[in-house]
């Protein structure tokens, strides 16, 4: 097959399921309201039922509803005809995702999971199905074509029944006021929790090099060569008077002066950037590319705390 025939089956997949999601667009309506509002209500948690291509699509619903403040649980319908109804609690909502809404393993378990629940919320392309007449409210996923060139794989009606079940986690994370900092909490390890909550002080080196303002050179190299970050901070105490990088060494250096009398104030720059411990780390990268400075003077109540450093901000996904 050309090259151009391949990139046309796929552009005619794309308009087939396009197609049958602007369909499912314009059908929206008080059920879906009313499914919103029945899950939003429940006591319980909401129990994401399937078989077959929709058990795939069910079990990446209650990934999304679960990472997105909605406690949700998936059960295998022929698994739950063996014993694992007993997953559902009486203030459990059940929402069943079935194309057909009539293959033999719904049909048996439809009436259980009415009577187990609180309420049945049915997905289905078939309004005249078992399942749409057991359930309370019916999510409409009917499709005229699959995108299958037999008509018979599951296709567009997957894609709308995985928009379907985004939809539901949108308007559900609207109502529950669900916003960054707690998607984040949700996230802990991955990039996206590690930018929205992680703090500068979970960053900090080890190293913590500082000279004083009448530090002489030899001392200033010693500081900047025992870390890692070719920087050394000049204070008074724990005051922050400025600092001196190993460039700031060789700039002095190629001007020729006797280095025996010059001081670290005297070639130190003054006010240096820095950053609050307990500010969030992708504040500190913020400031780092703004300023195209390699590490951060750390402090606490303006007093000199650490060096966070540009590539260990990197290392750890901070962006």
């Amino acid at each position: 097959m050309e090259r151009p025939n391949i990139i046309s089956i796929a552009k005619s997949t794309l308009e087939i399921e396009i197609s049958e999601l602007e369909k499912l667009k314009n059908r929206i309506d008080e059920s879906f309201a009313k499914a919103v509002e029945i899950i939003h209500s429940a006591k319980g948690k909401l129990i994401v039922v399937g078989i077959g291509k929709s058990a795939h699509v069910g079990n990446k619903i209650v990934a999304t509803l679960n990472s997105t403040g909605t406690p949700s649980q998936f059960l295998h319908a022929s698994e739950a005809i063996h014993g694992d109804l007993g997953v559902i609690q009486k203030q459990d909502v059940v929402l069943c995702i079935s194309n057909s809404g009539n293959s033999p393993e719904i049909v048996n378990l439809v009436s259980y999971l009415k009577d187990y629940s609180s309420a049945l919320i049915g997905m289905t392309g078939n309004l005249k199905s078992k399942l749409a007449e057991f359930s309370e409210v019916v999510l409409n996923t009917h499709v005229d074509m699959e995108a299958c060139p037999n008509k018979l794989a599951p296709t567009s009606s997957t894609t709308l029944q995985m928009a379907l079940g985004d939809a539901l986690a949108v308007a559900l994370m609207e109502l529950n006021d669900f916003r960054e900092n707690d998607f984040a909490k949700f996230h802990p390890g991955g990039n996206l929790g590690k930018n929205l909550i992680s703090k500068v002080d979970q960053f900090l080196s080890a190293q913590k090099p500082q000279v004083t303002e009448n530090a002489s050179i030899r001392d200033v190299i010693i500081s900047i060569s025992a870390s890692s970050h070719g920087i050394t901070v000049v204070t008074d105490e724990n005051k922050i008077i400025g600092v001196i990088t190993d460039g700031d060494l060789r700039r002095m250096l190629m001007k020729g002066e006797d280095v025996s009398k010059v001081l670290a104030k005297d070639i130190m720059s003054s006010n240096p950037k820095t950053i609050e411990r307990d500010a969030l780390a992708k504040e500190a990268m913020k400031i780092l590319k703004e300023n195209n400075i390699g590490q951060l003077i750390v402090t606490e109540n303006g007093a000199y705390f650490g060096i966070i450093d540009l590539h260990k901000l990197l290392d750890e996904g901070i962006n």
